[in-house]
């Protein structure tokens, strides 16, 4: 069975509602073989990031970068899963009140000094997330793990 991680910083009620789509989609019943585990950004490890076959990045931007959260996910795990993780595919989902440029570059800096491939574009929303926006969470995670069914 595949493996989909969804790593994630949920501090507001706007990315509770995003993390929450995102997980109806990643866990739609038309997704068959594919596990999803959820981990806050504060408690993933190495571990988690090795047994997974996919990720899903939630986070919200925080004076235009990635949250110091997800930041700590990456910078306690990131040269364990260097070598292991190259090629395996990844989504994300930010909420930013203002501009996620900064919090975009961090994530694709990251990423690409990993060897990750971008499986779908970033999903970013701004204030209160609408119907629209929401859905939109929900076919980015329904998306990500469609590409890890067997």
């Amino acid at each position: 069975m595949a493996r989909l991680l969804i790593v994630h910083h949920t501090p507001s009620p706007h990315c509770q509602a995003m993390f929450e789509a995102v997980i109806a989609g990643a866990t739609d019943p038309d997704i068959e073989g594919v596990e999803v585990v959820r981990r806050a950004a504060l408690s993933v490890s190495a571990t988690d990031f090795l047994e997974a076959d996919g990720y899903l990045l939630g986070t919200p931007a925080n004076l235009g970068y990635i949250s110091g959260a997800l930041k700590h996910a990456f910078d306690v795990s990131y040269y364990q899963i260097l070598d292991s993780t190259r090629g395996r595919p990844f989504g994300l989902y930010l909420h930013s009140n203002e501009g996620g440029e900064g919090a975009v570059r961090a994530v694709d800096s990251i990423t690409t000094g990993l060897g990750w491939t971008k499986a779908a574009e970033y999903l970013i929303v701004s204030n209160k997330p609408s119907a629209d926006d929401l859905r939109a969470c929900t076919e980015l995670g329904a998306t990500i793990a469609a590409q890890l069914m067997a």
